[in-house]
């Protein structure tokens, strides 16, 4: 691992230090600025980290390694996403307010279409690597990852593509969507379906 992989590591430690001293302070202080504070270190900084750190080091689709002396880009933003699969009530809450997740998406580079509906249990390991329709309902614990890893000849084999959805398209309940994964329009995906990397429907 690179220094800075190193230093990313911690970027979610930094995060829940920096929220959880607000809230002391707010406890003793009444200082109602530091509602907002709490907000921006939750919501408002990672994702201005991620915007600079994709402007710097873009994610590149395809295949890379994690051990070596090359710094990966996908390693360090999977970093500043983690706290919201670590603590997934963080986006669990945007889902609960129509449209909200959707923008959400949009403003970590995902392409997310109108009238999506997301039930609040869910996970996305990738923010930026999605492209959704118009009119997709994604059903109960769904998941999708844009990235697989595997072991390989004392390393670690990671393969990145994005995950594309058409329109009019519903996903059932706990299906799991790989890297590369690209569904058409108008399909039904039945429930605890698992599409593999790079598999078309």
């Amino acid at each position: 691992m690179t220094i800075l992989s190193i230093i990313l590591s911690f970027f979610p430690t930094f995060i829940l230090l920096l929220t959880g001293s607000t809230i002391v302070y707010f406890i003793y202080s009444h200082d109602f600025l530091c509602i907002f504070a709490i907000f921006f270190f939750l919501y408002g900084l990672p994702l201005l980290i991620f915007r600079l750190h994709e402007k710097i080091f873009p994610i590149k689709e395809g295949i890379s390694y994690l051990i070596g002396k090359e710094y990966s880009p996908w390693w360090g933003s999977h970093q500043i996403q983690v706290i919201y699969i670590a603590i997934p009530v963080l986006e669990s809450v945007l889902r609960l307010i129509p449209g909200m997740f959707s923008l959400w998406l949009r403003l970590w580079g995902s392409k997310i279409g109108k009238n999506v509906y997301w039930t609040p249990a869910l996970e996305i390991g990738d923010r930026s690597l999605l492209e959704i329709g118009d009119n997709v309902v994604m059903g109960h614990r769904v998941g999708i990852s844009s990235h697989v890893i595997k072991p390989k000849k004392n390393n670690l084999m990671l393969y990145v593509k994005k995950v594309k959805i058409g329109n009019n398209v519903f996903i059932g309940a706990g299906s799991n969507l790989a890297p590369g994964v690209v569904i058409n329009d108008d399909q039904f995906i039945e429930s605890a379906t698992n599409i593999f990397p790079n598999k078309k429907v």
